[in-house]
């Protein structure tokens, strides 16, 4: 394994949060926040270093890095970038522990959203401003993991080949500079998008500016107590939707919007999403909750994001957590098990079953009715998934039990940290205080923060080429 390869790579991550830590500077010289301006400067200099000495000793190596490293890359990245990150936290005046730092950056950085904050009004805006940026960010990166790494065919266990992931020929460097290019942009555009609209809504700027980088990565932070606080217009309800639906369908799509050829050949799995999403809220539409609400909550559940305006007296928990472990499109920033893993465990069970009672049949084997068939290996890692997931969460569980904190709760965080999901009003967790949890149990829930947002399977790798040289 050449770690001066890793660290190459590795030191490319640190220089974003460079980049966050003078914009941060920059917004609290301009409005006067100058309590914690310090921090921000220790983590720009601290980023700088740690960025440019991995830069130096991995420079004259080889960039070619192959699955196992990349995986142990990803990995690497997400520790290191969320200790970078957790220095504004520790060093800030709310007495904060180098594990409840640690604890509030990854949350950030997976989209998870689990705060050790409680009165969030009374923190420093540009440590609110922070929190959202490190989601912003976490999303931006899983992003280039998802079409760079993991659309890798030596273990394609995302399946992202099922699915529109771009021009996925990343054989040269300039070819995999141009797709980077281009994620950002368009992560960028959608950004500014939800952004203007917010703002456009009569939501205050400093809000907008935090929804939007927490919609569009698929997190949870808020810069406010409750969700209720900002949103309170339907018009303003209506662009939370939409907002919602473009994190939890496939990130090209809105670039395939005007190629009609592309958009009904390649995004099938987007339509299916929109059929279930629809299906999904017509069976609770009749209870008595506001429409426009019940629309929210699923479309939240499904794009693992939780944010939701519903009460938390709702008895509804249950099937919002169901929606939420099926996830969303392949291709982007949404969690849990995938609404495409589903299709073709249900697809190939349901034909197995139509074999056994006519033997003689035609076998389809199309997904989503595309040019695209299901393969063996396809059906054998969505099953692995399914079971890693059931897996973690029954490790998980376990972990969390030990707290205190009841059955229900445990086995409700559970699901939330495997999907990424904020622990919000709508699973009836809104009290739940993290800073009182175990050590034992902040740690648990660190590492499955990073395995929910990466998957079991990949850590599964990693120790079986340790192990199992070849």
């Amino acid at each position: 394994m050449n770690f001066k390869r890793i660290s190459f790579y590795l030191s490319l991550f640190c220089f974003p949060v460079c980049f966050l830590s003078f914009i941060n500077i920059l917004y609290a010289s301009y409005f006067n926040y100058f309590l914690s301006i310090e921090t921000y400067f220790i983590t720009l200099g601290v980023s700088l270093i740690i960025g440019l000495s991995f830069l130096f000793y991995g420079k004259k190596s080889s960039k070619i890095i192959n699955f196992v490293e990349q995986l142990i890359l990803i990995i690497s990245a997400y520790i290191l970038t969320s200790i970078l990150i957790s220095i504004p936290f520790y060093l800030s005046n709310y007495q904060v522990s180098f594990l409840n730092s640690m604890f509030e950056s990854i949350s950030g950085l997976t989209g998870t959203g689990f705060s050790i904050f409680k009165d969030i009004k009374y923190l420093d805006p540009t440590l609110i401003l922070w929190r959202s940026s490190s989601q912003w960010l976490g999303g931006l990166f899983f992003l280039f993991f998802l079409l760079i790494v993991f659309s890798n065919k030596s273990f394609n266990f995302k399946m992202t080949n099922l699915t529109y992931s771009g021009d996925n020929n990343f054989r040269s460097e300039n070819n995999i500079k141009d797709n980077l290019l281009r994620i950002f942009i368009i992560y960028s555009v959608l950004s500014i998008g939800i952004l203007s609209f917010f703002s456009f809504s009569g939501i205050r700027l400093f809000n907008s500016l935090n929804l939007s980088m927490t919609l569009v990565s698929g997190g949870g932070f808020l810069p406010t107590e409750s969700l209720n606080r900002i949103i309170s217009t339907n018009f303003q309800k209506i662009i939370l939707i939409f907002s919602l639906i473009v994190s939890m369908l496939n990130f090209y799509l809105v670039f395939n919007l005007w190629n009609k050829n592309t958009l009904f050949k390649e995004h099938k799995e987007d339509l299916y999403l929109l059929i279930l999403l629809i299906g999904f809220c017509f069976l609770i539409y009749f209870n008595n909750y506001n429409g426009l609400d019940i629309i929210i909550s699923v479309t939240s559940s499904l794009a693992n994001s939780g944010l939701t305006l519903m009460k938390p007296d709702n008895n509804l928990s249950l099937y919002f957590l169901l929606i939420t472990i099926i996830g969303g499109s392949l291709i982007s920033n949404s969690s849990g098990i995938k609404l495409t893993r589903f299709y073709i465990l249900l697809k190939m069970t349901s034909l197995e079953i139509i074999k056994l009672i006519s033997p003689n049949s035609i076998i389809n084997k199309t997904i989503f009715g595309s040019d695209k068939n299901i393969s063996d290996d396809h059906v054998k890692i969505s099953f692995l998934i399914f079971i890693s997931f059931f897996l973690s969460l029954f490790i998980l569980s376990s972990l969390l039990i030990v707290d205190n904190i009841g059955f229900e709760k445990s086995f409700k965080l559970s699901i939330l940290t495997l999907t990424n999901t904020v622990n919000s009003e709508m699973f009836n967790l809104q009290n739940l205080n993290f800073v009182n949890l175990l050590t034992s149990s902040k740690i648990s829930l660190i590492l499955f923060m990073i395995i929910g947002k990466i998957e079991l399977i990949s850590i599964f790798l990693i120790f079986k080429k340790i192990l199992f040289k070849d």
